[in-house]
């Protein structure tokens, strides 16, 4: 199984703390990360201010899914503080939208071809919400959607707060056609501390996972290869 092309890791979750961890041979320069996966990418969040502009990239205006947030860079919506990344939404006029927010993600800075994907976050909790944790391919441009490829490790909707959902979307299996391949996995009070959300990829399966409970391996959803 394989979504084309490489992805990029995009986050959009509150008072996250990431770790990516991606296949391949402990070098001296890429140190042994538990489990014997290679660690190629990480960030701590240890330095107030911006993220760091050398991993992190933005995404800015109004952007998909009908949905009411302006996403911006202002540090109102996104900063580093206290040791965690900040993304906080607000309600405010801004570029005539009545609601501002952030997203980042590692689009021309960071990609990878199967590993392993780890981030401790907090998750907000309230009606109109719907942080996530997901992946598109590089190509996305080229190949425009479904077809880019999408892994949604960690989706979690405000007005359903005990639920945890993980899904991929290909150009044969999305919700536009009525394929797509998800599960869920019912949580007691996700928002009420940080938790890990884990993404193991291979090239025989996708598994996700919250706090070392498997959520899923997407593979078993379809029972073929998702392409």
């Amino acid at each position: 199984m394989r979504i084309p092309g490489p992805i990029d890791a995009a986050l959009l979750a509150l008072l996250a703390l990431i770790a990516l961890a991606c296949g391949g041979s402990p070098t001296a320069a890429s140190p042994q990360a538990p489990g014997g996966w290679s660690l190629v990418f990480s960030d701590e969040f240890n330095a107030a201010g911006s993220p760091d502009a050398s991993k992190w990239a933005y995404e800015l205006g109004y952007i998909r899914n009908n949905e009411k947030q302006f996403y911006t860079s202002r540090p109102q919506n996104v900063r580093v503080e206290g040791g965690n990344l900040v993304i906080e939404a607000r309600k405010e006029a801004y570029e005539g939208f009545d609601y501002t927010s952030a997203s980042i993600n590692t689009l021309g800075r960071h990609e990878f071809l199967f590993g392993k994907v780890e981030v401790r976050a907090k998750l907000p909790s309230a009606v109109g919400t719907w942080p996530a944790i997901w992946t598109l391919g590089t190509n996305r441009a080229q190949a425009g959607w479904p077809a880019c490829g999408e892994i949604d490790i960690m989706e979690n909707v405000g007005f359903d707060p005990l639920r945890i959902h993980s899904s991929v979307h290909t150009k044969a299996y999305n919700h536009t056609i009525g394929t797509q391949k998800t599960a869920s996995l019912s949580i007691a009070n996700p928002a009420d501390d940080f938790h890990v959300y884990t993404m193991e990829w291979t090239p025989e399966h996708i598994d996700v996972a919250f706090q070392d409970r498997l959520i899923t391996r997407l593979s078993e959803l379809t029972g073929v290869a998702l392409l």
